[in-house]
């Protein structure tokens, strides 16, 4: 017999060496590098020519293509039961379509795709397969979310090429929920979860779901840097990603957003509230991040957000304080640290403060991380508020963009942003110069800023600035 081979896979790039490294030759990840049996391979069939005509024995379908205008109507969608998921999804999950969710342990993803599941069994077949949980387990939770009497079909199976078989034998339409990929085996000495039962499962349920239009949901594991496990050919082959996240202020609330969606917009975002009956739609999310602001402290203001197609209010804090070393410390949670040094470097060189002897810190409240540019403008005011310990009107709400040179430049969607605020009472509206301003609600009191430096003359409240600095 021919000695067994060993092989180590990186899980984020698939490179293949026969030593571990820690650090991966191609991708430079750390710790990535899995090991598994090298598969068995035949030996060569030599010629005497020293080679083998390859199209000898292979018989070739004849291709047909297509125009680009074959179809007019979009495909068909399904609602989940869901406002907050239909959503993110584009509007319904789509026929045929195939779903990757992903998120930590105990985030309430089982949770969420079970009530789907049961709320999509009224009108489709559904099948609920399990490799993790028994399926006491399943019918414990179903009791307790209120769904036991929805029929839905439950197995417990982490066998790949037998759950694919079943696919087949499903009506089309059909609703497949696979929790979770890294648990199915598909033969081989691999253990499950590896790269290769990762792709081996994904190679076998992906093309027996969308040979009979049945929907697939898949449930993956994340890592430890909160990416989604398994090689990076999982999230390419299937049609739309999710991410389940929490809040880090006080966890009660769940945030599904879309990594990628082939059939509606990305970075949209969900944002349900976990309860003891399962996750609850929340239909107005501003006032949830919102809802605990301290209206008379200073270095706090709103910001319209924009996630996706959804204009939401955040609360940007910020707090400045003498520094204890030398060099002031910066720190930024939800949103990008490197910006918040190019900021205050603009300001310094724009306005003429100093920072150097001073710790800045930056917080987006209720735990949402953001990367909408528009953001800065509202990050630079609540730092000179801190600074200057003077609280904002409660009723404003800042925009805008600021680049190196000092100017505000304009965001994207700003009528939805000022129509999101002024819905909650935020009247006043400081914001980039807007071309167009007809469809601006009449009780929003805008204030247009072309440059950083006219915060100084805007704002009443920062005339002592320099005299504090």
């Amino acid at each position: 017999m021919s000695k067994q081979t060993i092989q180590h896979i990186c899980s984020e790039c698939e490179h293949t060496q026969a030593k571990w490294v820690g650090r991966c030759p191609s991708c430079k990840s750390y710790n990535t590098m899995k090991e598994e049996s090298a598969p068995q391979q035949a030996p060569k069939k030599v010629s005497i020519m020293g080679f083998e005509s390859r199209t000898a024995n292979r018989t070739s379908a004849k291709l047909s293509p297509t125009g680009l205008s074959g179809r007019t109507a979009p495909p068909p969608r399904v609602l989940t039961g869901h406002s907050e998921l239909d959503r993110v999804l584009g509007g319904g999950l789509v026929e045929a379509s195939v779903l990757l969710i992903g998120g930590a342990p105990g985030i309430g993803k089982s949770t969420l795709l079970l009530q789907v599941s049961a709320n999509l069994s009224a009108g489709q077949k559904v099948v609920y397969i399990t490799g993790e949980e028994s399926l006491d387990q399943i019918q414990l939770r179903a009791r307790r979310l209120g769904v036991e009497g929805a029929d839905v079909d439950l197995i417990s199976s982490n066998d790949c090429l037998a759950i694919a078989d079943h696919i087949e034998t499903l009506p089309p339409g059909s609703v497949v929920i696979v929790d979770s990929v890294q648990t199915l085996y598909s033969g081989g000495d691999s253990a499950p979860g590896t790269v290769s039962q990762v792709k081996s499962a994904s190679a076998h349920l992906i093309p027996a779901a969308k040979s009979r239009n049945v929907s697939l949901l898949l449930v993956s594991h994340i890592t430890k840097d909160g990416a989604m496990a398994g090689p990076n050919v999982l999230m390419h082959a299937v049609d739309t990603v999710l991410f389940v996240d929490t809040d880090m202020s006080a966890g009660l609330y769940r945030i599904v957003r879309s990594e990628k969606n082939r059939y509606g917009p990305a970075d949209e975002v969900g944002i349900f509230e976990m309860t003891e009956r399962g996750m609850i739609d929340v239909h107005n999310p501003s006032e949830v991040f919102i809802a605990q602001r301290d209206q008379t402290a200073f270095g706090t203001v709103i910001f319209p957000s924009l996630e996706g197609t959804r204009p939401l209010l955040l609360e940007v804090q910020s707090l400045v304080s003498p520094t204890m070393f030398g060099t002031g410390r910066r720190s930024a949670t939800g949103w990008d640290a490197n910006r918040l040094n190019m900021l205050l470097a603009t300001l310094s060189a724009r306005l003429g403060l100093s920072f150097s002897d001073s710790d800045v810190y930056v917080n987006v409240a209720g735990g949402m991380r953001v990367t909408d540019p528009s953001m800065d403008l509202a990050v630079a005011i609540a730092i000179l508020s801190a600074k200057v310990q003077v609280a904002m009107p409660p009723s404003l709400a800042v925009f805008g963009e600021v680049g190196l040179a000092g100017e505000v430049r304009n965001s994207s969607r700003a009528e939805a942003r000022i129509k999101e605020a002024s819905h909650l009472g935020l009247t006043d509206i400081i914001s980039p110069s807007l071309k167009d301003k007809s469809h601006l609600p009449g009780e929003a009191k805008i204030t247009e800023l072309k440059r950083v430096a006219e915060i100084i003359a805007k704002i009443p409240s920062f005339k002592d600035l320099y005299s504090s600095s």
